[in-house]
């Protein structure tokens, strides 16, 4: 065979051979970008070791507390040395278990630590009612969103309940507070408030923000 001949073949084998290369590493990257995907997504899950070796710093209560979700909700699906967070964990959008205690003295002494988010639109002029409320209530207006910070689920269930009386006008604040003060107490002796279970309400998903509109200049 003469070599202008095996010069073509070898030309026609390396190109075949290119192709599959090319192929290879198109699905290896491919593969790397859907991998990367999925370990940013609120689907995975951090490693039992990692979460253990976070709350080991952490003091007693956000402790407890971390225990009692993980047995609940599974491994958060973040974690840093000062918070864990779930996704889409139960009714919640979200869940923060904060490693900081905050000082709570409503209904009695406590420390905040566990904030759980909601979609919600909450109108402009019920924000004053709300702070009146529970300063541990948490509107933003322009995410759409609500959010209860307490130490417990239960409380944050409770807390959500009577703001959405208030909202709808089925409570005042007083009367937000007074149930909310009793049904707090009555849970600690071991009564369960149908507002401590689970949320009351129909729970919008999305087009719950208010991106408001620019000034006039």
């Amino acid at each position: 065979m003469s070599d202008y001949f095996q010069k073509i073949i070898h030309f026609k084998k390396f190109n075949r051979m290119k192709h599959v290369l090319n192929a290879t590493v198109a699905f290896a990257l491919l593969f790397a970008i859907n991998s990367t995907a999925i370990g940013q997504g609120n689907s995975s899950k951090v490693g039992n070791g990692q979460v253990k070796q976070i709350i080991s710093n952490w003091s007693a209560k956000p402790k407890e507390v971390a225990n009692v979700m993980i047995k609940k909700y599974g491994n958060p699906q973040e974690a840093t040395a000062n918070m864990l967070i779930w996704y889409n964990n139960g009714p919640w959008k979200k869940t923060i278990l904060f490693k900081e205690e905050i000082p709570h003295d409503f209904p009695k002494s406590h420390t905040d630590l566990l904030q759980q988010f909601i979609d919600y639109k909450t109108p402009v002029d019920k924000f004053d009612d709300l702070a009146q409320y529970d300063g541990s209530v948490i509107v933003e207006r322009t995410k759409g969103e609500i959010s209860a910070r307490c130490d417990k689920e239960e409380m944050n269930f409770l807390a959500l309940n009577l703001a959405n009386d208030v909202v709808t006008g089925n409570k005042t604040a007083e009367e937000a507070r007074m149930y909310y003060a009793k049904a707090a107490m009555a849970f600690m002796k071991g009564e369960k408030d149908p507002y401590t279970q689970g949320l009351k309400f129909t729970v919008p998903h999305g087009n719950t923000g208010d991106p408001d509109m620019p000034a006039k200049m």
